[in-house]
């Protein structure tokens, strides 16, 4: 009876703990700032899109009183693209219905600031699937194609693959339907070009089955992951969806110890058994408490690795629908304690430099002693059709989530500790995700995107007084004025 007692007295210490380190806040009401609260700052209003007329005389609004225009959704990105000073954002979470579902030509179309759940449950009554999503069902269709999002998947390439065509409200207060036929000049723009050409209305997405999957779960060591996956996953028809972690647990397995889970075809029971949509998220509160000790303790980060891999392990075999596995859990890792951050960089590098990238990484980690809570890894496959791609080879994405204090002192040394990472991957033919913090120096920029130029000046073509402006506008193609 004791000792039960003593476990739940923990349990509630940890319970309040997890609270005080997660629930404060340290922003001025008045500021806006996005999901990194690097750089808040004060905007002439935020205003809620309800209907298109409005927002094209919202548009018409901005230029007459020469203010920029500013789009948002669930303003998860982090270098500050949803906002800019004494501007307007438009909040796009409001303009949200669903528009036609298509299931004989498995297509939908959606207003943009619908969620990719929105979607899932408009779509999974007909058996049918998205061809990609973002890692959470939790984002909007149009933040999600504006930064040319990529998933788990493994044959349908980033989203911009799965766009048919949308409606975009340009900077000269025309709605232009874009295709890859129909104003087709602005659609690799559009698709990962974060805002700055226009406002997505609606869009149409193509859509395939929905799917049953068996969960696999192997390891392996860093060093012997592209052999197996080439071999194992890629080669593998029946393996959908995939995924790995890095372990960064101190000792031998660091930077080397990893584990897989694939989501392979399973024709030995039937969807209808499995494909009822989970709604709710399950053990957010035990998670998020975990999550915290991997946070802020070396023997929390110990436990959390070890009780990862126990986890999948005892998860292997397990049926899940295609809709499902492409919903993965989120709340956990929420975090909002004041002067500091979960702050996250993802890094591509191609397939085959894979191991030399890992250990030079490690090395640099350990050496300018980062925080560095996790890391992910999917495979991207070569997609060059939106200007600003960050899939120019077959590559793998390290989604790497940093702790980090946001005081200017401490960010200007996590910014000089990741340009030593930046350099690495440059070296390598890497390339990296546009949508977060942009620690990486105009140079930088440019080695990795070859066609930055050809993007900035369409910028200056189609909107040359800058009405549509955000922070990564202003820090890597200038603000104009």
């Amino acid at each position: 009876m004791v000792k039960k007692t003593s476990v739940l007295l923990l349990l509630l210490v940890l319970c309040i703990w997890t609270y005080w380190r997660t629930g404060g806040e340290d922003q001025n009401p008045y500021l806006i700032t996005d999901y990194s609260r690097l750089h808040p700052v004060k905007v002439e209003r935020v205003v809620q899109g309800h209907q298109e007329q409005q927002l094209v005389e919202l548009l018409k609004d901005a230029k007459d009183h020469h203010l920029t225009v500013s789009i948002a959704g669930q303003r998860h990105s982090q270098g500050g693209h949803t906002y800019y000073r004494d501007g307007i954002v438009i909040d796009m979470t409001s303009y949200n219905q669903i528009l036609d579902v298509q299931p004989e030509a498995k297509k939908i179309t959606v207003q943009a600031g619908a969620t990719w759940a929105d979607v899932q449950r408009a779509i999974n009554p007909y058996g049918l699937s998205l061809k990609n999503i973002q890692s959470q069902n939790i984002f909007t269709v149009g933040g999600s194609i504006s930064v040319n999002a990529h998933g788990r998947e493994l044959r349908n390439g980033s989203l911009i693959q799965s766009v048919e065509s949308f409606r975009l409200l340009t900077a000269d207060g025309q709605i232009r339907e874009v295709s890859r036929t129909s104003n087709s000049e602005l659609f690799p723009l559009v698709l990962g070009g974060y805002g700055l050409f226009g406002l997505i209305l609606d869009v149409t997405l193509s859509l395939t089955e929905d799917e049953l999957y068996r969960l696999e779960v192997e390891r392996m060591e860093a060093k012997d992951y592209p052999t197996y996956f080439q071999k194992d996953v890629l080669r593998n028809p029946n393996v959908r969806m995939h995924l790995a972690r890095l372990s960064l647990q101190p000792g031998k397995g660091y930077f080397s110890d990893m584990y897989a889970l694939n989501y392979a075809i399973d024709s030995d029971a039937s969807l209808q058994d499995y494909n009822d949509l989970a709604l709710r998220e399950q053990g957010v509160l035990p998670a998020k408490i975990l999550f915290n000790l991997n946070r802020g303790t070396g023997w929390g980060r110990e436990w959390f690795w070890e009780l990862q891999q126990r986890y999948f392990d005892s998860q292997a075999g397990t049926r899940i629908s295609r809709n499902n596995a492409m919903a993965s859990p989120s709340a956990f890792m929420e975090y909002h304690q004041p002067g500091a951050n979960d702050l996250l960089q993802e890094y591509f590098i191609p397939v085959d430099a894979f191991p030399a990238f890992v250990e030079e990484m490690g090395e640099i980690v350990s050496q300018e002693q980062l925080d560095l809570l996790n890391i992910t890894v999917r495979y991207v496959k070569k997609d060059e059709e939106a200007v600003l791609s960050y899939a120019t080879q077959d590559m793998f994405g390290l989604v790497c989530l940093f702790h980090a204090s946001l005081s200017d002192e401490e960010q200007k040394k996590f910014k000089a500790s990741l340009q030593r990472i930046i350099v690495t991957f440059i070296r390598l033919n890497g390339t990296y995700y546009l949508p977060y913090e942009g620690y990486a120096t105009a140079e930088q920029f440019e080695q990795a995107y070859a066609r930055k130029n050809e993007f900035f000046a369409a910028k200056e073509h189609y909107d040359p007084e800058h009405v549509f402006m955000n922070y990564f506008m202003e820090q890597y193609g200038g603000d104009g004025k």
